[in-house]
């Protein structure tokens, strides 16, 4: 533990989703700029920060399990992030929290901390790179380019925990991008909670950068990106009619061809429900135009299982979707009841047994589907981003590949290659999630 004459330092635990992820990079940005130690273990804090997920039950009981483990190893523990919003049962579960505040609180963090742990000295901002203190390694990162959504899923309580959509100045969006660049950045993924919906609720306003106006709308955004020469990937695409337009950004090269569009069913019923847009025909049409226009792109999209009152018909109507569609990569999950959600309130609820045997039902599904699409690959030669290095080789990413969440390239010959390095291979075997390749 500090005394009076040591530099104080602050322990980091961050939990859930890359937006939560931004929060942190932001909260620990602040504390660098202030001065502060970060430390990797918790006998070396003199106090703890945890920034919490609070989007599902198992959500939440990891992060109630992190705020116990700080409070025994460290306890001097500040909470924030979504758990926070969810009432008071950080408190009622660890009464000897110093403090709780929501998401997107970086200033009320920093208050707390100040409280307990004032800094002893002034700032020097020089301590903080230009790109600001990121979680993620030195070639990748994420950018939030709004927080909140105008939304109002059934099976969803981001906007009772983030508010409504609020849409960052394009200029700081871009100044946040070019700075990450500079930094040695080789791929931005582009985040938020609605990213398609960007600059709705500014009504497009004009921004400024570079002695250039330019609009504060996703279609504009993109090129703009595009134009500071790495990957950019766009996540959280909500399928509006003017995402139509990202299409040829992607045919041209601008922008890296992959699309994250949370479709959730394929049943026009069940979308209803859900409060999500009801026209899978329409769906299919457009991801046909798509890939006409651009036969690269790389689809992914997550699905709901056993939604309260799914049929079987309107369950096989979503295998049925996933068949034709012949999505790239699909994540699902079996409905879970969030506490404030309002399908919580709808009749028939699934049985969570037969739940689980649709998720398997799903997922043996498109674990055929991915099978099928990948050995397409083989023979081809891809570009590739290297994540990591091992005396087996590399390991890498392609344009179809997001971190963490996606497959990955197993580079055989990559033992030279270092992290962040961009290389050709040809890919020579594939599996349902993975692709093997040789450097050209």
């Amino acid at each position: 533990m500090s005394t009076s004459n040591k530099i104080p330092r602050v322990g980091f635990v961050s939990l859930g989703c890359p937006k939560a992820t931004v929060d942190s990079e932001r909260i620990l940005t602040r504390l660098r700029t202030e001065g502060y130690l970060i430390s990797p273990s918790y006998e070396d804090s003199d106090l703890v920060v945890v920034n919490t997920c609070g989007f599902i039950d198992s959500a939440i009981a990891e992060s109630l399990d992190a705020i116990g483990e700080a409070l025994t190893e460290n306890g001097k523990v500040i909470v924030t992030g979504c758990l926070g919003a969810k009432g008071n049962i950080v408190k009622q579960t660890h009464p000897k929290v110093l403090a709780v505040t929501g998401p997107q609180a970086a200033n009320e963090v920093m208050d707390a901390i100040h409280a307990h742990l004032p800094k002893l000295h002034d700032p020097y901002v020089d301590l903080v790179p230009p790109q600001g203190i990121k979680l993620t390694p030195k070639h990748y990162a994420y950018v939030k380019i709004s927080e909140g959504c105008n939304h109002r899923c059934t099976f969803c309580i981001i906007p009772s925990m983030r508010g409504n959509l609020v849409s960052r100045p394009i200029s700081d969006v871009m100044q946040e991008a070019q700075n990450l660049v500079d930094a040695g950045v080789k791929e931005l993924l582009v985040i938020s909670q609605d990213t398609s919906a960007y600059g709705v609720d500014l009504k497009y306003r004009t921004g400024f950068w570079k002695g250039e106006f330019i609009k504060s709308r996703i279609t504009e955004l993109a090129q703009a990106l595009g134009e500071l020469g790495v990957w950019v990937r766009l996540h959280y695409v909500y399928p509006y009619p003017h995402v139509d337009e990202l299409i040829p950004l992607m045919a041209a090269g601008k922008i890296t061809p992959y699309l994250d569009i949370p479709f959730q069913h394929a049943n026009a019923r069940i979308l209803k429900l859900m409060k999500r847009p009801a026209n899978s025909e329409d769906v299919l049409s457009r991801i046909q135009q798509w890939r006409a226009i651009c036969p690269e792109l790389t689809l992914r999209s997550t699905f709901i299982v056993g939604f309260p009152g799914e049929t079987e018909q309107e369950f096989d109507e979503l295998l049925e979707f996933l068949k034709i569609a012949q999505l790239d990569r699909v994540g699902a999950f079996m409905y879970s009841p969030v506490e404030g959600a309002a399908a919580n309130d709808l009749p028939n609820h699934i049985a969570p047994e037969l739940q689980q045997e649709r998720l398997a039902r799903l997922m043996a599904i498109q674990a055929e589907i991915s099978a099928q699409r990948l050995a397409q690959k083989i023979g081809k030669t891809l570009e590739v981003l290297v994540d990591d290095v091992d005396e087996l080789g590399a390991i890498a990413r392609s344009h179809a590949d997001a971190p963490e969440i996606d497959g990955l390239v197993y580079v055989q010959n990559g033992q030279s290659l270092q992290q962040g390095d961009k290389v050709l291979v040809r890919v020579t075997h594939a599996d349902e999630h993975d692709l093997w390749a040789e450097i050209v």
